[in-house]
């Protein structure tokens, strides 16, 4: 580093995206038990889009920097002590979970403000920067990454992977044979196709596009497609594509406005997952989810990430299954490219992530 100054992107309104703004400010040092981490990629998530547009159902710290998604290298290490010694050697790639420093273990973080301490929240700053200093012990070892390519794939990961891989074995585990629906192509519902194939699920994906239908089918091994624009009462056909079983698990990232079609197109003791909210519900169509739960005998579990334990299991899984996440398109680390990247997340034309490229 021969400098001794960083860029990084602050959101000074939350009111579009006009007002992410660069600064310059002070690399950091890092203290004991802590590393330095030269950020090389970084994805978006819808909730970036909301966090820009007061949409996220969560306080915001101001001035925040925004993102919580990143991969990375070493290029620096704090203090040894007695305490500290670092399992990290400087130009190791890492990984960052999306809480940054204590929620190690489990499939549920407890805290009552569990949401405020993700990175760009009301208590972190996000990962839009070009360094950051981040404990030791919460970052995960990846294997070598010899190109940018890399650092962009993984930097895809860690909230579509660890949320996918809690909706999955964090309660009723998949097993193969199980039936997955998923809704949309966006980042969680593509992983969460990727990572149910792999583990020998029989997979439905619902869009409005045939063109995306056709993509996930020929090109992810999605086993059936549905286009809810042409087949507006898409439960009764995942219904008739299951003859009459139902679905085992269902990805629901819809919310409000989709929630009454997944409680239909469930089977009996089947799980959602509730993680988006990205549709709107009219008033005269609220489902009956306590009838519904209860006749079917359904698990309901809202979810809004995961642990490192279950980011470290997922990044297992995948190097052994050599699995990549589709990067529907890499931006600069630039203003206007990074205000475009926004844009294209919240358009919903994208099929998997979106990403920067920082360094």
């Amino acid at each position: 580093m021969s400098s001794t100054e960083q860029t990084v992107f602050r959101l000074t309104a939350f009111n579009g995206f006009d007002n992410l703004k660069p600064f310059r400010e002070p690399i950091p040092t890092p203290s004991a038990g802590e590393v330095l981490v030269k950020v090389r990629s970084v994805a978006l998530n819808y909730r970036d889009v909301a966090i820009a547009k007061s949409t996220y159902p969560s306080t915001i710290k101001d001035n925040v920097i925004p993102c919580n998604d990143m991969a990375g290298e070493v290029v620096a290490i704090g203090p040894t002590t007695e305490l500290f010694k670092s399992t990290f050697a400087v130009g190791d790639a890492v990984l960052a979970p999306i809480v940054p420093s204590s929620f190690l273990y489990g499939s549920i973080d407890k805290r009552p403000d569990a949401v405020d301490w993700t990175w760009g929240s009301r208590v972190e700053d996000g990962v839009l920067r070009e360094y950051i200093a981040i404990p030791a012990h919460v970052l995960i070892k990846l294997p070598p990454c010899k190109a940018p390519r890399d650092f962009v794939q993984w930097a895809a990961t860690p909230c579509t992977v660890t949320t996918v891989w809690n909706a999955f074995y964090g309660n009723a585990p998949l097993k193969p044979g199980d039936t997955v629906l998923v809704l949309g192509t966006g980042g969680v519902s593509i992983t969460a196709l990727i990572l149910a194939k792999a583990a020998g699920a029989t997979t439905i994906v619902t869009s409005s596009s045939d063109k995306k239908l056709e993509f996930v089918r020929t090109r992810l091994g999605a086993d059936y497609g549905i286009n809810y624009k042409t087949t507006p009462d898409w439960a009764a056909e995942v219904q008739r594509l299951t003859n009459g079983k139902g679905a085992d698990h269902v990805i629901e990232v819809g919310g409000p406005g989709t929630m009454h079609q997944s409680l239909a197109a469930a089977g009996r003791g089947g799980l959602i997952t509730m993680i988006g909210f990205l549709a709107q519900n009219p008033e005269d169509q609220t489902p009956d989810v306590i009838m519904t739960a209860l006749i079917k005998g359904l698990i309901i579990r809202g979810i809004t990430g995961g642990s490192k334990q279950q980011l470290e299991e997922a990044v297992r899984f995948m190097s052994a299954r050599k699995l990549e996440l589709p990067v529907d398109k890499v931006f600069a680390f630039e203003r206007d490219e990074i205000i475009a990247a926004l844009k294209h997340v919240e358009s919903g034309s994208h099929i998997g992530k979106v990403c920067i490229t920082v360094g």
